[in-house]
């Protein structure tokens, strides 16, 4: 009998370890996945026959903006040029006789790499060296090859359009990323330089999170080797003398000392809401050199790290490479 009570309450406390752990799992999808914007969005759809209102007030220049994608051969992006067009126009009739069309400010450019093309591929499409790094090899060879001529404002997707478990990330009603498009208000990507288009912090920047094990110091210090954020190898932030790290000069600014060095810090935590769907500004892109992005795409070809680690390497490091602090 005794063996019996024993059992029973071994198996109990299991069970109910077993249960707290699912629930804090649940928790967290149901956080991650916006849950209930999404029942209610789709409740609303379903008995209202309504669809979402995509009409948003025009704050960029009519088709001074581009959509980067990565896609596989096999995966269907028909869905940007349908929702998101590159012709996008309108008409102004002068006179009852003179029409006038004028681009858009809804048209997008489209730069959509297939990053694994085959015989079948068309010969106008755009590919990638190597398809590896997941979206952000398309991302910096998009920036290497049009560094001279970058639109006002560059905004980088994956290649689906919407769905609860793929698109999850997509912090939009109903996870669609032509929502997040349509809503996305330019002018504020002007000023802040960089944005990324997920608000929620999980994953990717809660406290727990920020322990990269994707980005540790020797793979920080291989990404940014030899580009303009080169970093030292220092042990801590403290910037008393002597000042001899790199970019210091004695006849320059305190404010530009000061920036100087603080490239040289390689952080202690690194985190971002995931999961490398963001928009920046031309000029932000510019304030690095071309030769930046070329090393960052070098990296992703020579390091030894999996096509799937080197991809989430570069996630949790697009906005430190556009200039945001490293959490």
């Amino acid at each position: 009998m005794r063996y019996a009570v024993r059992f029973a309450i071994s198996a109990a406390t299991i069970l109910t370890v077993l249960l707290f752990l699912l629930e804090q799992h649940l928790e967290d999808i149901w956080d991650q996945y916006n849950v209930p914007a999404f029942i209610h969005f789709s409740l609303r759809n379903s008995f209202h026959n309504s669809t979402l209102d995509y009409t948003f007030p025009s704050l960029s220049q009519a088709g001074d903006k581009v959509i980067v994608m990565a896609k596989m051969e096999h995966e269907d992006t028909d869905w940007v040029e349908e929702n998101l067009p590159e012709y996008a126009s309108h008409s102004l009739i002068f006179n009852f006789s003179i029409v006038l069309t004028i681009p858009s400010s809804n048209s997008w450019q489209h730069a959509i790499y297939t990053v694994n093309p085959s015989n079948r591929t068309s010969p106008y499409a755009l590919t990638t060296p190597l398809n590896k790094g997941h979206e952000s090899m398309a991302y910096l060879t998009y920036i290497i090859d049009n560094y001279h001529s970058l639109p006002l404002t560059l905004t980088f997707l994956h290649s689906h359009r919407s769905g609860f478990f793929t698109a999850w990330h997509t912090d939009t009603p109903l996870h669609d990323n032509v929502y997040a498009l349509r809503a996305l208000q330019t002018t504020f990507v002007q000023q802040n330089g960089y944005v990324n288009l997920r608000c929620n912090w999980n994953p990717g920047c809660k406290i727990i999170h920020r322990k990269n094990k994707h980005v540790t110091r020797e793979v920080w210090q291989e990404v940014f080797a030899n580009t303009s954020t080169s970093p030292a190898n220092m042990s801590s932030h403290d910037p008393s003398p002597p000042f001899n790290y790199p970019g210091y000069s004695s006849t320059s600014s305190a404010a530009d000392n000061e920036a100087a060095l603080k490239a040289q810090y390689i952080p202690t935590e690194v985190g971002t809401a995931c999961c490398a769907q963001f928009a920046v500004s031309r000029d932000r892109v510019l304030q690095r050199p071309l030769s930046d992005y070329k090393r960052f795409r070098r990296w992703i070809i020579e390091t030894d790290e999996s096509d799937a680690k080197s991809g989430r390497v570069m996630e949790y490091l697009w906005h430190v490479i556009f200039g945001m602090e490293a959490v």
